[in-house]
């Protein structure tokens, strides 16, 4: 078995700023994207991080993300905001959503956002660091109202995107990052499953006919198959209920959703921050979460597993370990952006030497 190949963290974020920039996006956009796939593969979420770098490129070119310009203020009641994003690039809308609704949550004690017509925002884990390590608890979600993939629970039609929805719990040391979706399994991992001629270990699929499957094949036949809610066959009322939420907090807030036109690939997002001090207080709220945070890493281990570990701590520990050492991109990563930098008269990144 071959060694792992490691890259430079610093060197992945140069390299993909310029790829972007060689691709039309402006300096501090670019900057910012590249920075957020790079914190995706940091944090162990590697089909929501590099891996989209190419396929942000395609959508630079055919028009589908925007180059220049901000997105529309369509509302401002202080504490809730909404914007039409324009298809401008998502990670940089989500971080700019931040810098607005960061003083205000300090004033109001919380503020939200929520974003219409934004483009693709990537992996939702990579903004939550930021506001936990800010003091605030945030509350990301977002649907793609363009795309289907998951029925309603009992249903075999495509309704729903997996719908990802994450909060950034901060405390005393590492910050609890929770980033789950509504369906047991999401469209890129379905992707890269389906491109290697892999199936899944569970039935988490179910083709046209709603009969429960493995192979992700189903969602490119014909008619499609769909991903099953989170809770799966049994207890996927849980799952599409999540859905549900999502779509409220997103499409419903924003006025954009499903019942609108397609309008390509991105995202419609909610966004909220929590200063806790406006509440019950900071200390007693990093005294609760704690607690919780202790108890539940003492919890003794049912067999099979070493031990109890809370959402962000494999994250943070990979991060920290792929910051020090190099980040291990998976192996289909590389040789797309080889080919998609080739076109620009650019190269990837050499690997680290072997230590």
């Amino acid at each position: 078995m071959s060694a792992v190949q490691r890259y430079s963290a610093d060197a992945l974020r140069g390299f993909a700023t310029a790829l972007l920039e060689k691709a039309g996006l402006e300096g501090t956009p670019a900057a910012t994207v590249a920075a957020t796939l790079v914190e995706g593969d940091l944090l162990g979420h590697d089909t929501h991080g590099l891996a989209l770098l190419a396929p942000y490129v395609k959508s630079l070119e055919s028009g589908g993300m925007a180059k220049t310009g901000l997105p529309e203020v369509l509302s401002d009641r202080g504490a809730a905001l909404a914007w039409d994003g324009r298809r401008l690039p998502g990670p940089w809308l989500v971080h700019s959503g931040i810098d607005a609704l960061m003083p205000r949550a300090r004033q109001y004690g919380s503020a939200t956002l929520v974003i219409r017509r934004s483009h693709h925002i990537a992996c939702l884990a990579a903004y939550l660091l930021r506001a936990a390590e800010a003091g605030f608890l945030m509350v990301l979600a977002s649907s793609d109202p363009a795309v289907q993939s998951v029925a309603p629970h009992g249903g075999t039609r495509a309704v729903f995107t997996p719908n990802p929805l994450a909060i950034g719990i901060p405390t005393s040391d590492t910050p609890y990052l929770v980033d789950i979706s509504a369906s047991v399994t999401t469209n890129g991992m379905s992707a890269r499953m389906h491109k290697a001629g892999r199936q899944f270990e569970h039935a988490w699929m179910l083709d046209a006919a709603g009969n429960p499957s493995h192979d992700p094949a189903v969602l490119a036949a014909d008619p499609p198959g769909t991903i099953l809610p989170l809770g799966g066959l049994e207890a996927g009322h849980k799952g599409f209920g999540l859905a549900l939420m999502v779509e409220a907090l997103t499409g419903g807030l924003s006025g954009h959703g499903r019942a609108d036109p397609p309008d390509g690939w991105g995202a419609t997002v909610f966004m909220s921050l929590y200063d806790p001090s406006a509440f019950g207080g900071s200390s007693d709220f990093l005294r609760q979460m704690d607690w919780l945070g202790t108890t539940c890493r003492d919890n003794p281990p049912r067999p099979g597993v070493d031990a109890v570990r809370m959402p962000g701590d494999r994250g943070m520990a990979r991060r920290a370990d792929q910051l020090a050492t190099g980040v291990a991109l998976h192996p289909t990563i590389a040789p797309m952006l080889t080919d998609c930098a080739a076109g620009y008269g650019m190269e990837f990144p050499a690997p680290l030497a072997e230590r």
